[in-house]
C-alpha cells in the first residue's frame, strides 16, 4: 500500500532522467512514506472521505495507465515506467472500485484476479475514466459535450448503470435535429434503445434539418436503412433521395472507392430499395433519380411507365406514403350494407363532409369488382369545398379480389383536415361494375381509448355519380390519423 503523496492538486512532476528529476523522485518517495496526519478529522461524512481519496495516491493500491500512447519508456527512479504521450497514470483503491463495479470486483477478486499493481487501459480515454472514478468515489457526475460519449462507453464497459443513465439523460437534454443522426449512431452502437427512439422521433419531426446536418453523411449503412424504413419522415421523397446520394458519395470516399454511379449503387445496397420513388411527382423523378445514374435504364423506364400509364406496371419500390404522423391509423365506414352493380361512365363519386377535430387523411377504402379479381384505374382527391381548391390527389390503381371488401387507395402525402371546414372526398374510377354501399349514415363517430371522439358529418355533393344522395355510392371508407 502506497504512503501519502500529492492529491488531485499536486504540482506536475519534474521530468525523470535528470539530476533534478532523481532528487525530486527521491524526495517524493520520502513524502509518500509519511502519511498526511489526521486528514480524516477534516471530513464530516463518508462521502467526503471517499471523495478525498479520488485520484489520490493516499492509501492507493493500484494504478491505471489510461489512454492510447506510444510505447512506454523504461522505469524511472521509483521503478515504474512513466506514461507515454496521450496517456495518464491514475491512482485508485481496489476496495472502492470493487464496491462500485462488478467488472472491477471480478478483476481484483475473481477466480482469475490480477495481482498487478499497474493496469493498462488503452481503449479508455483518461477524461472518461476519471469521470467514472469520480462517480464511484463520490456519486458526483461530471460530464460534458466533449466527454459524454466516451464516458458512456466507459460506464458500460465497467457495468456502472447509474452513470450510464446520467449520460443518456445528458444526451437526451442536448438532443437536436442537427446532432440527431450522430447520437442515433452512438445509441445503436451502445445498445441504448430509449435514446435511439428519441433520436428517431427528432428525425421524424425535423427530417430536413436532420439530413442537412454534417453528421448525416457519417452514419453507417444499417442506421441509414433503419431511417429509410420509417413511415413517419416529414420530407419530400425527392429531397430524401438527394440526401441519400450525398451519403453514398461520402461512403465511397470512406471505402476509398472512385465516386462513380456504379460504386454509389454498390455502397447503397438495399438502402436504394427503401427509397419510395412512386411517391415523387413525375417532374421530381425526371429531374433527380432518372438522371442520377444510380438506377438502371430498365428501372427508370418502369418508373416512368408507373407515373404515366394505366394500368400501372408493378415496380419493386414501396408506394406507401410516409405519413409524418404519430398515433394509430383509424378508419370509418359510412355504409351499413353492401349491394352489387355500380357502374362507371367517367363521372366522379363524391361526398362532402366535416369533422369536429383536426385529423390527417391518408387514403380511402373503395369497393371492387363484382366480376372477380380485377384491376381499376382511379383518381382520388380531397377538395376544400368553399375554396374549390384541391388539397391532395393521386392518380393510381388498385387490384381487387372480387369480394365485397374495401380496398385501400392512398394519397402520396397526408392531407390535413381542419375542424368545421367542409371538404369533398372524390374518387373517379375506370373499370367494370363494382359493389357499392347503401343505407349511408349522415353522422359517423370514431371512438378511441387514447384520444377524443372523431365525428364525421356527411352531406350530398353536386356532381356526384349518384346525383345528390348520401344513401348509397362509392367511397365507403376514410382512412385517417388523429
Amino acid at each position: 500500500m502506497a504512503a501519502a503523496g500529492g492529491g488531485p492538486g499536486a504540482p506536475a512532476e519534474t521530468p525523470p532522467g535528470t539530476a533534478a528529476g532523481v532528487a525530486a523522485a527521491e524526495a517524493g518517495a520520502v513524502l509518500q512514506r509519511e502519511p498526511l496526519y489526521n486528514w480524516q478529522a477534516t471530513k464530516g461524512s463518508l462521502r467526503e472521505r471517499f471523495a478525498f481519496l479520488f485520484s489520490n495516491e493516499l492509501l492507493s493500491d493500484v494504478h491505471f495507465v489510461v489512454g492510447k500512447g506510444s510505447a512506454r519508456g523504461g522505469g524511472g527512479a521509483g521503478g515504474a515506467a512513466p506514461p507515454g504521450p496521450g496517456q495518464q497514470r491514475i491512482p485508485a483503491h481496489r476496495f472502492v472500485l470493487a464496491a462500485g463495479s462488478a467488472v472491477f470486483d471480478a478483476m481484483f477478486n475473481g477466480g482469475m484476479a490480477t495481482t498487478s499493481a499497474e493496469i493498462e487501459l488503452p481503449d479508455v480515454e483518461p477524461a472518461a475514466f476519471l469521470a467514472l472514478l469520480r462517480f464511484l468515489y463520490s456519486d458526483e457526475v461530471q460530464i460534458g459535450p466533449e466527454t459524454v460519449m466516451t464516458t458512456l462507453y466507459t460506464a458500460k464497459k465497467y457495468a456502472v448503470p447509474a452513470l450510464e443513465a446520467h449520460c443518456v439523460d445528458f444526451l437526451t437534454k442536448h438532443l437536436r435535429a442537427d446532432n440527431a443522426f450522430m447520437l442515433l449512431t452512438q445509441a445503436r452502437l451502445f445498445d441504448e434503445p430509449q435514446l435511439a427512439s428519441l433520436c428517431l422521433d427528432t428525425i421524424d419531426k425535423s427530417t430536413m434539418d436532420a439530413i442537412s446536418a454534417e453528421g448525416f453523411t457519417d452514419i453507417d449503412i444499417d442506421t441509414l436503412c433503419a431511417v429509410l424504413e420509417r413511415d413517419t419522415l416529414s420530407i419530400r421523397e425527392s429531397r430524401l433521395f438527394g440526401a441519400v446520394v450525398r451519403w453514398a458519395e461520402a461512403e465511397c470516399q470512406r471505402q476509398q472507392l472512385p465516386v462513380t454511379f456504379g460504386n454509389k449503387q454498390k455502397v447503397l445496397g438495399r438502402a436504394l430499395s427503401l427509397i419510395r420513388f412512386p411517391l415523387m411527382t413525375i417532374e421530381e423523378f425526371a429531374a433527380g433519380p432518372a438522371q442520377s445514374g444510380i438506377l438502371s435504364d430498365r428501372e427508370v423506364v418502369n418508373l416512368f411507365l408507373h407515373f404515366t400509364v394505366n394500368p400501372k406496371p408493378k415496380v419493386d419500390y414501396i408506394d406507401r406514403p410516409r405519413c409524418c404522423l404519430r398515433g394509430k391509423e383509424c378508419s370509418i365506414n359510412r355504409f351499413q350494407q353492401v349491394e352489387s352493380r355500380w357502374g362507371y361512365s367517367g363521372t366522379s363519386d363524391r361526398i362532402r363532409f366535416t369533422v369536429n377535430r383536426r385529423i390527417s387523411i391518408v387514403g380511402f377504402g373503395l369497393y371492387g369488382s363484382i366480376h372477380g379479381p380485377t384491376d381499376y384505374q382511379v383518381n382520388i382527391q380531397i377538395i376544400d369545398y368553399e375554396k374549390n381548391q384541391t388539397l391532395g390527389q393521386n392518380d393510381t390503381g388498385f387490384s381487387c379480389d372480387g369480394t365485397a371488401s374495401t380496398f385501400r387507395v392512398m394519397f402520396k402525402e397526408p392531407i390535413e383536415i381542419l375542424p368545421t371546414v367542409c371538404y369533398t372526398a372524390c374518387a373517379t374510377l375506370k373499370g367494370p361494375d363494382s359493389h357499392y354501399g347503401t343505407k349511408g349514415l349522415k353522422k359517423v363517430i370514431h371512438e378511441s381509448p387514447t384520444a377524443s371522439k372523431t365525428c364525421f358529418v356527411f352531406y350530398s355533393s353536386p356532381g356526384n355519380n349518384n346525383g345528390t344522395s348520401i344513401e348509397d355510392g362509392q367511397i365507403p371508407e376514410i382512412i385517417f390519423y388523429t
